[in-house]
């Protein structure tokens, strides 16, 4: 029987806590031996990350008990945190710990405990490390080593370092070798050639990020393991002002084919494509690259927010695993040679940027609209796919969740906005004949990302209770090629904005939406555009502000970590030249504005987005009328990963819509809104 009832009053089976049990991701899949490895969330234990093994009898063990945390802080995002083989003793694991951030050794089939292989240190936030690669031949692990040098976040060098496997590097500094300068910022782990004899990495500096310029670096590796004739190779910085043009290029990942040759792929296009390069001939003075899938307008790459992703591998027969795709995305195994592209079957539109490969199978990490992330194995010889670990489970009956449309509007000045509409969906509800349903816009983070196409229990949980969701990929989202991404150069705040309210005001339009009852939600630089919408905009009813940036001009003067602390030199404009526009654009110096409702959420262990930028904006809202709320967890960093913190912020997010949209819930706990 079908029951009329108020969009927002429906029941739903969807409880927070269900949200909370499934979120975050299966990450850094790979192979040891004839085990499929990788790392996978605990909000319920702290939100750590257990390594995960699939046992040859199909069961999946952690290799490792609490609370030990398989998780880098390098770059703050971290990368590839563990590396692994098969040794005469079983296997050898080799990882990132994440309360010291030392590299540690352990033979999970031994019975010993793990050991550490990296000293402490007491400067600013000490030695860390990621992306390793193991070469017990050497008796070494070469990783990128990040060394703060001070106690400010910007007090901070890198290089490709070997630490000892035989324990000798944890007392002492002094054992561990650097093997490259430090003459760049920033740098990823190497990647050796098959003959052992070449290295090579990917580097850029300030004020770039890695998708606007980098370099890859070739060295010489001598018959000691040094590296020698250190220089690069293919990529450009490109320019250091903004208003310089997109001339960079970008390389997001590189490897080596068996036969020598350097694949990587580079946005010189317009999109991340794979190319293919011979390191000799470039030696001779010969740079000259070869594009293997062109003219695509699709992208085989993606930004480098955590060191080791990889979007495509090599196989033995020498094609190539690929993940490629505009907007959403695929696994496909490309030939190099004849440049066709054959896709893998199956209901995912999203793989993660994590690869590994043994013989002819391929193992990712994969959802879709009707899962969540689950490890999948391709059989290149017959063209299979299935999953093979972290299998999806429906919580509830699938008629709860969302049915997704993708949809593309028209922002200011006709270009596109692409963004994918969520929809009130119940098996069992209706709302009263005329009613519009309500709608949250959801800004993702980055804002150099992008929304997914996949199943999200967080989603679900409004959408079944009769508030519909929109996930925008405003302009500066990738997916789409590096023109639709630039356009947020210099207009951070202005066109994610824009495109955002573009979105909502289509909806209301169109009759989707209630135009009176619109309300904005993200989180990062989620939370930035929602903070930025609600100071100059009466668009919205209310928001959601997680764990945002509000002061542009704090963040732009050390007061966030170092590889975002010159970001917004592209996204807003150079400081020295254009600091009016920081204070400006800033919803700290425009909270006099305000005149919605809005809940915050903040993590006080936040070295990204610091709590004393929610301090600051909460000491200018006071005393305005505005009704508010501010929520801070202690021991939860940038993103909630703790099961206890998740329930409380979803749920106070729906009493936020309830107070503000008018409708009655009894789930959850009532938020207390202070003027």
């Amino acid at each position: 029987m079908v029951t009329t009832a108020p969009y927002g009053a429906w029941p739903s089976p969807i409880a927070a806590k269900d949200v909370a049990a499934h979120d975050g991701r299966p990450a850094f899949v790979g192979v040891v031996g004839d085990e499929v490895w990788w790392t996978e969330p605990r909000p319920a234990e702290g939100g750590r990350r257990a390594l995960i093994r699939k046992l040859p009898d199909g069961t999946e063990q952690p290799v490792l008990p609490a609370p030990w945390n398989v998780r880098s802080r390098v770059l703050e995002y971290g990368g590839q945190p563990w590396a692994g083989t098969l040794t005469d003793r079983g296997p050898l694991v080799v990882f990132s710990d994440f309360a010291d951030q030392r590299l540690y050794a352990y033979e999970p089939d031994s019975g010993e405990d793990p050991r550490p292989l990296t000293p402490l240190s007491q400067a600013g936030g000490g030695l860390r490390w990621v992306d390793p690669v193991l070469r017990p031949e050497r008796g070494e692990v070469w990783c990128v080593l990040e060394e703060f040098t001070g106690d400010r976040p910007t007090d901070v060098r890198r290089v490709v370092a070997a630490v000892p496997l035989d324990g000798s590097g944890a007392e002492n500094r002094a054992a561990v070798r650097e093997l490259s300068d430090d003459r760049h910022r920033f740098v990823t782990g190497p990647r050796l050639s098959p003959d052992g004899r070449r290295a090579a990495w990917i580097a850029w500096d300030h004020p770039q990020m890695p998708w606007d310029g980098t370099l890859v670096m070739l060295a010489d590796i001598t018959p000691e393991g040094e590296f020698e004739h250190i220089r690069p190779l293919v990529g450009d910085l490109g320019p250091t002002s903004p208003d310089g043009g997109a001339t960079g290029e970008s390389v997001a990942q590189i490897e080596w084919a068996a036969d020598g040759a350097l694949l990587f792929v580079s946005d010189l296009s317009g999109w991340w494509e794979v190319q293919r390069i011979d390191p000799g001939a470039a030696a001779d003075g010969v740079v000259a690259s070869r594009g293997l899938c062109p003219a695509r307008q699709e992208e085989f790459g993606g930004p480098l927010w955590n060191v080791g992703q990889r979007w495509f591998l090599p196989l033995d027969n020498g094609t190539l695993a690929v993940i490629h795709g505009r907007g959403a995305n695929t696994l496909g195994i490309l030939d190099p040679v004849s440049g066709e592209l054959v896709d893998s079957a199956g209901p995912w539109t999203e793989w993660a940027p994590t690869l590994a490969v043994q013989g002819s199978r391929v193992i990712g990490i994969a959802a879709g609209p009707h899962s969540s992330y689950e490890i999948v194995e391709m059989d290149t010889c017959t063209g299979r796919s299935r999953v093979i670990a972290s299998r999806h489970v429906d919580v509830v009956d699938p008629a709860y969740h969302p049915q997704p449309q993708i949809r593309t509007f028209s922002g200011p000045g006709g270009r596109d906005v692409h963004a994918h509409i969520y929809p009130p969906r119940h098996p069992d509800h209706i709302a009263p004949e005329g009613e519009l349903p309500p709608f949250v816009v959801w800004a993702h983070g980055g804002p150099t990302s992008h929304a997914p196409l996949v199943l999200d229990l967080e989603i679900a949980y409004f959408t079944s209770r009769g508030i519909g969701v929109a996930e925008v990929n405003y302009g500066g989202s990738t997916g789409y090629g590096r023109e639709y991404r630039e356009r947020l150069r210099g207009q951070w705040g202005v066109v994610d904005v824009e495109d955002c309210a573009a979105v909502a005001r289509a909806l209301a339009d169109e009759g989707s939406a209630d135009l009176s009852r619109l309300a904005i939600r993200g989180g990062s630089a989620g939370g930035w555009t929602t903070a930025a919408s609600l100071t100059s905009t009466d668009l919205y009813a209310c928001g959601t502000i997680s764990y945002p940036i509000l002061d542009l001009v704090g963040w732009a003067t050390d007061e966030t970590h170092d590889f975002e602390s010159q970001y917004l030199e592209s996204l807003v404009g150079p400081f020295a030249e254009v600091p009016d526009r920081y204070r400006e654009r800033s919803p700290l110096h425009r909270a006099d504005r305000i005149t919605a409702p809005f809940l915050l959420l903040q993590g006080l262990d936040d070295v990204i987005c610091p709590p004393a930028q929610c301090d600051r904006f909460l000491a200018e809202v006071a005393g305005r009328g505005i009704p508010h709320a501010y929520l801070p967890f202690p021991g939860e960093g940038h993103g909630f990963r703790r099961a206890d913190t998740i329930i409380r912020a979803v749920e106070a997010e729906l009493s936020l819509y309830a107070q503000t949209f008018g409708f009655t819930r009894n789930d959850v706990p009532t938020l207390e809104l202070r003027p």
